[in-house]
């Protein structure tokens, strides 16, 4: 084995011997690449640009069979160094034992009786843990299934740590919360709802709050308790949150942590991972850590321990531990990180079985079947004409126009706007037969059977004094049935992309998502109906309190979105004796059955995998439309029809 040495320099390490020659070439090509050396008259000089770099280097080069002697520095950095090491892995075992229910009672039972004394809401036994295990590890993930009360295990742990020492390592006194707008309101709400006081705030997204009142609240020696702030927010706020976290004790909290599973240096990612070694507490929530493979954990775990190596494999590694689902490496990745994440699943939280009523199917008008039939034959053809395992733009875009026909003529007659770029596929395109019939429908003023349907279901759920949200997938359907349903005497509010958020320097008058949200939840509510849009509420918001009904109107192929719009009222902390419904408007001989038949599978798919793994994987579901959908919706044709 050769021997080199290493001398310590005031921002260096020099790497020397008789013969530095000896160095191969790719040896030195990776010193240079992995620790930014450059070569001198004397050596290599090594900066001093990482605490960890002495470590790193002595484990790199023993694998290369050269020995390094060193300096009286550099030997004592190096203790010190593999001290810590064995602290975080005897920490690392505490943090894992605690989720196995092996606790230091001790500690456990001051734990809870610091909540006991400053959280009026009860946490069940799991959340209790969960938040024992955040306390004790002040960085950890929580990926949780929605509805588990993520939130409220984030403010059990804050308060122990808050309750601390002002001198303590642990304690924290701000937390910061960067989410999407939707996350607010619940923030909010859930602070009063455990701590029996309303939270001092400060929203700093979604407003009309200048960047100067904005560097000046977090240049302020007097801010806010829980403030809250938007992913987009953050990046031209980098220097503002530098000074915040450095005169502050704050907890980090990322709510629904999608933004930063970006590992190709996105501005977002790159803004929080630079901010994260600034924080006294880090906190990752999110119930898909991995929607679209393991390498979306990369960046989750280099948050919560920005200074240690958490995960253990290149990130093309984890590409292929995605690839091969009976990769060994994936085990050895999830017992690695287990320390470092809870996760409470669906079956933990004993909640009352829910009511999935048979599909109601409407049968279409005579107008609204030949318009469909018309769209059908065409739409048919062209997807059997082409490649049917290719799923291009054109080919939803042409399916989505379908699923409009069967629910809605009138979306036909605007432009598709549902997330399809670059392709034409509006009324001018129609031939002049499905032209002249949508004229028709229009100035009939024809009303679509699913809204006469869902009426009476509605004012038979009013007259049992019951309330219900009504979810549907496009704007024209949104609002043209709720101008039907007041027409019809029954009041309702909406939520979707429009409805504004809660926000400094918005006038009072506007109907905020939160005031419609809070009004509903009212016994005094004016409004027993919600019409709402999964893609812009099916995250965040909660309504099992005030609400066991849901109506879908309309849905598509997203098997993710509409299991998170059915969890809004199936969630922790309903009785064992109420009854949640869910009802299914389907188009007679349309496209609404195919869908119903694919959200079934993919509703199953999706409990088999979140309930039966620790990271599941969410990549099988990450299209909207896929070809399994396509060949489903051929197939049902061909049935149809022969």
């Amino acid at each position: 084995m050769e021997n080199f040495k290493i001398n310590s320099l005031k921002e260096s390490y020099l790497l020397s011997s008789k013969d530095t020659k000896k160095l191969n070439k790719r040896i030195i090509f990776h010193l240079k690449r992995a620790f930014d050396a450059i070569e001198t008259e004397k050596g290599l000089e090594i900066p001093k640009n990482n605490e960890n770099v002495i470590s790193e280097l002595n484990d790199y080069l023993s694998k290369k069979q050269i020995s390094l002697l060193l300096d009286t520095e550099a030997d004592h950095t190096l203790v010190n160094l593999y001290q810590e090491e064995m602290n975080f892995k005897e920490f690392s075992n505490k943090a894992k034992d605690i989720w196995n229910r092996d606790v230091n009672e001790e500690d456990f039972q001051k734990f809870c009786e610091s909540l006991n004394e400053n959280l009026v809401r009860t946490l069940y036994p799991l959340q209790l843990l969960a938040a024992y295990h955040l306390a004790f590890s002040q960085n950890a993930c929580n990926f949780s299934v929605p509805g588990a009360g993520k939130t409220s295990v984030v403010y059990g742990a804050y308060s122990y740590l808050n309750s601390l020492d002002i001198t303590h390592k642990q304690f924290v006194n701000k937390v910061l919360v960067i989410g999407p707008l939707s996350s607010f309101g619940p923030w909010e709400n859930e602070f009063k709802d455990c701590f029996g006081r309303t939270p001092e705030v400060k929203r700093l997204s979604g407003g009309n709050l200048s960047s100067e009142l904005r560097k000046r609240y977090f240049f302020s020696r007097d801010t806010a308790e829980l403030t809250l702030i938007s992913y987009q927010g953050i990046i031209n706020q980098k220097k503002n949150l530098e000074f915040f976290l450095k005169n502050n004790d704050v907890m980090i909290v990322l709510d629904e942590a999608h933004k930063i599973k970006n590992t190709d240096g996105g501005s977002i990612a790159e803004t929080i991972l630079e901010l994260a070694p600034l924080a006294k507490g880090r906190v990752i929530l999110t119930g898909t850590p991995a929607p679209n493979g393991y390498r979306d954990l990369y960046n989750l775990f280099k948050f919560i321990w920005p200074n240690k190596e958490l995960i253990n494999y290149s990130l093309n590694q984890l590409d292929d531990m995605t690839e091969n689902p009976r990769d060994p490496r994936i085990q050895l990745l999830i017992d690695d990180i287990s320390p470092y994440f809870v996760r409470i699943k669906k079956k933990d939280l004993g909640l009352p079985d829910k009511v999935e009523n048979p599909p109601i199917v409407v049968p279409m008008d005579s107008t609204q079947k030949l318009i469909y039939e018309i769209l059908e034959q065409k739409t048919i053809k062209d997807l059997v004409d082409n490649d049917v395992g290719l799923v291009d733009e054109f080919k939803k875009a042409k399916i989505i126009r379908l699923m409009q026909a069967a629910s809605n003529p009138y979306l036909l007659l605007k432009p598709i706007q549902e997330g399809i770029s670059g392709v034409d596929y509006s009324p001018k395109t129609f031939d002049e037969e499905l032209i002249n019939t949508l004229i028709n429908y229009e100035r009939t003023n024809s009303i679509p059977p699913k809204f006469d349907v869902a009426l009476k279901l509605i004012q038979d759920l009013i007259r049992r004094d019951e309330k219900v949200i009504v979810w549907a997938i496009y704007i024209d359907t949104v609002e043209r049935f709720s101008d039907y349903l007041l027409e019809n005497g029954i009041e309702c509010k909406i939520l979707y992309g429009k409805t504004k958020v809660e926000s400094e320097g918005l006038d009072e008058a506007v109907e905020t998502r939160e005031k419609i949200i809070k009004e509903f939840h009212s016994d005094e509510s004016e409004f027993k109906v919600i019409i709402a849009n999964p893609f812009a509420v099916a995250e965040s918001i909660s309504l099992h309190k005030a609400c066991h009904n849901a109506i879908y109107l309309e849905r598509n192929f997203d098997g993710a979105r509409y299991v998170q719009s059915k969890d809004r009222i199936h969630r922790y902390g309903l009785g064992m004796d109420t009854i949640t419904n869910y009802y299914y408007l389907i188009t007679e001989n349309s496209i609404d059955e195919v869908i119903d038949e694919r959200l079934i599978e993919k509703e199953n798919l999706m409990i088999r995998v979140t309930e039966n793994s620790d990271i599941p994987l969410f990549q099988i579901l990450d299209e909207e439309i896929d070809k399994s959908d396509i060949k489903a919706l051929i197939e049902n044709y061909v049935r149809k029809n022969s």
